[in-house]
């Protein structure tokens, strides 16, 4: 979450493609937030880092639809008030870090996790100060969040253990954190009741773990230090949870050394892009719709095309009509017979005109998807998603996205809502 990373040493041999830099050194970064967010604002800071990250050191300013906001977070699009709420206290809570700076200089700050944010026709437009953006977006510092993981927690304090964890996965622990830092990063600070151990370990520490070993892709191990009988420090083992092990997108290294990546990225595909992709779907499933396109001699766009086909599970091009031969009347054949092969050809024309009209409708469906932002299409997925109720049909459309043969109807309901008149001369 922006604000709240404690990010530990990353040596710099490990670093690979663009996160290799001449000036990377090994320092203790921390950015801690004083103040206390809700699950929803955490989820909602994520989301807002995500959107802005890759134009976080060229862009002052960031924007986002609105209702795609709302939807990534998991409340009701039309509930702004909620939306404005969150935003305010994003706004309102500081973050501060203590850091060495690249001149070797003990370097202290502060800053609003958001410098502005305003709501207008519909769009979210935000900034961060440039300090933070450079923190930020800095991968010595901060750690993006996949945001799957995210929307598996139901507890604010879970997420909070997860975000400060996993900045230290390459380490495989935080390192000790005296448990005043540790309060004020699960936002119980200044709560008298959290002052004692057995309180905090009973409400707060022991559910966050539990949560995190059950719900995310890494599993945390708690250690205390004490002083006599007190324990005065806490801090926390990490390794990845073997049951829900995924590709984080700020974990490159394995996956930048595989084939896969190396013929994507031969191929005109962006790091960010080729990580993604293998993150979501599996080496094996780009594997294919790589080989796919490999075997489309008509293809112009190879890189247009792939995004294309792993969008949608492109898994066969389109058959060609193939036109009716001529029937030669043949005298001895009866009026009935004649009658049920003219049906049965009638039928057979309305069938490949059906399946003619299905594709153009499938393909306007994919122009408006590619058209819409990577935030907006998850959002739109996931949107469609929750209506299905069938679990073959939930299924077909996570393997094939808007490609879901099973799905073909409600998608283009779907989309004609979305985009009034999206089919119109078809």
């Amino acid at each position: 979450m922006p604000g709240e990373a404690i990010a530990g040493d990353i040596p710099a041999d490990r670093l690979t493609g663009p996160l290799r830099r001449a000036s990377v050194k090994k320092n203790v970064a921390a950015i801690h937030v004083s103040g206390k967010l809700t699950l929803l604002q955490r989820k909602l800071s994520n989301v807002l880092l995500l959107n802005a990250y890759d134009a976080l050191a060229t862009q002052p300013t960031h924007r986002i639809d609105a209702r795609t906001l709302c939807l990534m977070i998991g409340y009701n699009s039309n509930d702004m008030d909620t939306l404005k709420a969150s935003l305010r206290g994003l706004a309102e809570t500081v973050a501060e870090w203590d850091m060495l700076g690249e001149d070797g200089q003990q370097e202290w700050g502060i800053s609003a996790l958001l410098s502005y944010a305003k709501l207008k026709g519909g769009v979210c437009e935000y900034a961060y100060s440039p300090a933070l953006a450079a923190k930020l977006h800095d991968p010595k510092v901060f750690a993006l969040i996949n945001l799957n993981i995210q929307r598996r927690f139901a507890s604010g304090h879970a997420l909070a253990l997860y975000e400060n964890c996993y900045r230290f996965v390459r380490t495989g622990s935080t390192g000790w954190w005296d448990l005043g830092l540790f309060r004020r990063l699960m936002g119980v600070d200044g709560s008298d009741y959290y002052e004692t151990y057995k309180h905090l370990n009973a409400k707060i520490i022991k559910p966050a773990v539990a949560e995190v070993n059950r719900t995310s892709n890494i599993i945390v191990t708690p250690e205390m230090r004490k002083m006599g009988r007190t324990v005065t420090d806490i801090r926390f083992r990490i390794r990845q949870n073997p049951q829900l092990a995924m590709i984080d997108m700020d974990d490159g290294g394995a996956v930048r050394q595989g084939a896969v990546y190396d013929s994507l990225r031969g191929l005109g595909v962006s790091d960010r892009l080729a990580r993604q992709w293998i993150a979501e779907h599996g080496e094996a499933y780009v594997a294919e719709k790589l080989a796919y396109v490999g075997r489309q001699s008509h293809v112009k766009s190879p890189v247009r095309y792939l995004t294309a086909a792993i969008r949608d599970g492109f898994t066969a091009a389109e058959p060609e009509p193939v036109p009716e031969p001529a029937r030669v009347p043949d005298p001895g054949r009866s009026a009935a017979q004649e009658a049920r092969e003219r049906a049965e050809a009638e039928r057979e024309a309305a069938l490949a005109e059906e399946r003619r009209g299905r594709a153009a409708r499938m393909a306007r469906v994919r122009d408006a998807a590619a058209a819409r932002t990577p935030t907006q299409r998850d959002a739109d997925k996931r949107l469609f998603l929750a209506g299905l109720r069938d679990p073959l049909e939930r299924e077909d459309f996570t393997r094939f996205g808007w490609g879901s043969a099973l799905n073909a109807r409600a998608i283009f309901s779907f989309w004609e809502e979305m985009q009034p008149g999206l089919f119109d001369g078809l």
